[in-house]
This record gives structure tokens, C-alpha cells and sequence, in this order.
């Protein structure tokens, strides 16, 4: 069993604590508990990473007009493409800074779109929504976009957008972060278990790098405590399976 602990640790890239590796372990088979699971990455000097706290930001609410908070902290999801939440973040490069901008959806925990660019400017946020909408083949009408109110997420052109694809807007207040704060934890989570270990020189470097490690860990294989242990996509193919299956027996009752 020490041996697959050390696996699943540096699977995770040396990311993963007690918790999901012991999920990982439970998938294979093997009947331990956390605490011994714990005990043997002490032994070993395994360690994961966990984002640092945030701080309640006393920033005033500014007078930019705003789409109403729809949300007010309540960041769950009955199902996908019910509420989803976006934000920005600045990543290092050796070329200079590159933006990425993020759609998840709170259900899963999926992240559906982003995009990456040498700007912060209200074309990034819609790439990654129109992405977002793309992953859902447009079937978004009516979904609750929830976003601070960055002047990117609150420009005409986004407005725009969002009345094209159906997508109801609802923004947090200006300087709390708290009102958003489901977006910025995956940002917290992707600069802590990746980013920060890495060291990009160009952006092209880091759009590539950052993409891959979205596509084949993040969505699919990094387990989420929101997503019952599961990681995302698996999330979602699960909990699609059982509502049909009921659905069916109800029909057929």
C-alpha cells in the first residue's frame, strides 16, 4: 500500500493529502482508513498542498453599475448548468504577465471554458463563456452566471453576449471577495497545486502547460470534495446516469 500512496501522491503532482488519496486507495480496493493513511504520509514525508486563507477584503462598494447578486454565497448547484462562476487571475511568465479567465459550474466543479491572453479585457471573459457555452453544445439559456464586478464582466460587450446566449448575469460587490469566493478558490487551487511550480518562459508555454493540465487532470482525474470525492466529468456521467435510470422507472411505474 505504500507503494500506491507514493503513486497517487506524485500522480497528484504532490499535491494530493490524506483525504483523496484515500479515496484513490478505496476505488482500488483497499480497506484503510484516513487516519492510517495520514499516518503513513507523515512516515514517508508526503505532503499536500493546500491554498493559503483568504482575507475579507474592506474595499468600499464602488458605483459601477452591476447586475443584482442572484447568488448571496450560496454557492451549490442542483444540477449542471444552473449556476456557474467566473472570475480572472494574472499568471507569470519570462515574456510577462498572461490572464487567464474561467467558467465553472458549481454542480460538478467543472471547469467548462477558460481563456488565456496578454490582456484582461473584456474579449478574454467572453472567449471563455462562449468555451463554456461550446462544452454545454449551447444549451445554456437561463444559466446564472455569477462574477465580480470587474469592468470586463460589466462592459456592454459582455452584456451583449450574455443576452445572446440566454445567460443571466449576477455580480458580487465591489472588493469582496467573499462573494465570489467559489471562483477565486480554483484559482487559489490551480496556482497552489500547479503554477507555482512551475516556471513558464514563454506565454505560449504557459496557455499549453495550463490547458493540459486542465484537460487531463483537473476536469478528469483530480477528486473534489464538492463533487463527492469524484472528480468532475466522472461527476457529472454518474449523477446523469442515475437521474435517467430513475426517470425511466418512474415513467415506467
Amino acid at each position: 500500500m505504500t507503494d500506491r500512496i507514493r503513486y497517487f501522491f506524485a500522480a497528484s503532482g504532490s499535491t494530493y493529502g490524506s483525504p483523496r488519496i484515500t479515496l484513490d486507495l478505496w476505488a482500488e480496493g483497499w480497506q484503510v482508513s484516513e487516519n492510517t493513511v495520514a499516518k503513513i504520509m507523515a512516515e514517508l514525508g508526503l505532503q499536500g498542498r493546500k491554498p493559503p486563507r483568504r482575507r475579507r477584503s474592506l474595499t468600499r462598494q464602488g458605483r459601477r453599475i452591476a447586475a443584482r447578486d442572484l447568488v448571496n454565497r450560496h454557492f451549490d448547484a442542483v444540477a449542471p448548468n444552473v449556476l456557474w462562476v467566473g472570475d480572472m487571475t494574472e499568471i507569470g511568465t519570462g515574456e510577462g504577465k498572461v490572464y487567464l479567465a474561467t467558467v465553472i459550474d458549481l454542480f460538478s466543479r467543472r471547469l467548462l471554458g477558460y481563456a488565456m491572453g496578454a490582456h484582461h479585457d473584456a474579449a478574454l471573459v467572453g472567449a471563455s463563456l462562449t468555451m463554456a457555452a461550446a462544452t454545454r453544445s449551447g444549451r445554456v439559456d437561463g444559466v446564472i452566471f455569477h462574477s465580480d464586478l470587474g469592468s470586463e464582466y460589466s462592459s456592454q460587450a459582455y452584456n451583449e453576449l450574455c443576452d445572446r446566449l440566454g445567460v443571466v448575469q449576477s455580480m458580487g460587490r465591489v472588493g469582496s471577495a467573499l462573494d465570489n469566493a467559489a471562483a477565486e478558490s480554483f484559482h487559489s487551487t490551480i496556482k497552489v497545486e500547479y503554477i507555482h511550480q512551475q516556471r513558464f518562459a514563454t506565454r505560449a508555454e504557459a496557455r499549453l502547460k495550463i490547458a493540459t493540465w486542465i484537460a487531463d487532470f483537473y476536469n478528469t482525474r483530480r477528486r473534489h470534495s464538492a463533487a463527492g470525492g469524484l472528480p468532475p466529468v466522472e461527476f457529472e456521467r454518474i449523477i446523469s446516469k442515475v437521474r435517467a435510470e430513475a426517470h425511466q422507472e418512474a415513467q415506467a411505474a
